[in-house]
């Protein structure tokens, strides 16, 4: 399985490019992602009638997959990008891990149906035909799903977007069954047709398994999970750069598409005028958002002398 590893998203883990740039690029991330999911269609549609071959129908059905989810995906991240109005005053954002849980639902309902299939031919075996075109189409795909995944990397180390992790997850997926479909085709064009089902069954094990993991991410970010530890030290540590903050306490930070919710209390002298502790609450988030631009920043004032007592509550920092 490939996955975006820590060279292709920026130290934090977190977007930190034009937001524009960011959208233009999401947009383009699902277009080409539908369009490459109908083009592999096609072409095993085309190999499978040749073939006959478990594998190949498993590989077919992950791209039908595939398109279901692409243009959820497609239709999440358009709605994802509208700006907050009056009834979705923090935006639109939690449409993308909500695609993402659609998405783990499509795949999932595709393992389960290939499984099934490979546990039929398994009991009712049958030669694999035309091994041969099966492998030329199979190669082209999988050179097609190579060239989306290098563009969904490149998005994703800009954007950071969720929708587009969980769609480049399931295209990493599909590369994984059609190396493991042309292992098959191979197998089967020197006579050794029973690895077929096997491995279409395997096939259908690890798309579950990307499935679950998929789920599993989605859920935690509608459930408001914190960010990162990393990105929670670095925040902290800007909030508390200026010279008159005395300390922080009550950071909460949470996602929501590509804004970032951040919360905390600044401990500030007692005796301080109104008007110089907004001074300082300001710049504290101007250095916040210089470093996470797309952020909603809610700063509360607390006079210095409490701040023993805050450090006990559960949202200490």
């Amino acid at each position: 399985m490939i996955e975006p590893t820590s060279s292709e998203r920026p130290a934090s883990g977190l977007a930190q490019s034009d937001p524009l740039g960011n959208g233009r690029l999401l947009r383009l991330a699902t277009y080409a992602s539908v369009s490459t999911a109908t083009l592999l269609i096609l072409v095993k549609l085309i190999a499978w009638l040749a073939t006959g071959s478990v594998s190949v129908l498993a590989s077919l059905v992950d791209s039908i997959m595939d398109v279901g989810a692409s243009l959820v995906n497609l239709l999440a991240v358009h709605w994802s990008l509208k700006p907050a109005d009056a009834e979705h005053r923090f935006g639109h954002g939690k449409a993308q891990p909500l695609a993402a849980l659609g998405q783990s639902a499509f795949i999932a309902g595709s393992a389960l149906f290939v499984g099934l299939e490979a546990v039929n031919r398994l009991i009712h075996p049958r030669p694999v035909a035309d091994a041969g075109i099966g492998l030329f189409i199979l190669g082209f795909a999988m050179v097609a799903t190579l060239a989306l995944l290098v563009f969904q990397h490149s998005v994703i180390r800009r954007t950071g977007s969720t929708a587009i992790r969980a769609d480049a997850l399931h295209y990493a997926t599909d590369l994984a069954t059609n190396g493991a479909t042309l292992l098959a085709l191979g197998l089967a064009w020197f006579g050794w047709h029973g690895a077929d089902p096997i491995l279409g069954f395997g096939i259908a094990a690890f798309v579950l398994l990307s499935a679950v993991r998929i789920g599993h991410d989605a859920v935690q970010l509608l459930l408001d999970r914190e960010l990162p530890q990393a990105d929670r030290d670095e925040i902290t540590a800007l909030a508390k750069a200026g010279p008159e903050v005395r300390g922080i306490h009550g950071l909460r930070t949470r996602r929501s598409g590509q804004l970032l919710i951040i919360q905390l209390h600044l401990e500030l002298d007692d005796q301080l005028p109104l008007s110089e502790a907004h001074r300082i609450t300001l710049e504290a988030e101007q250095r916040i958002r210089a470093r996470y631009p797309e952020s909603d920043i809610i700063v509360h004032q607390d006079p210095a002398s409490l701040g023993d007592e805050h450090h006990g509550t559960s949202h200490s920092q």
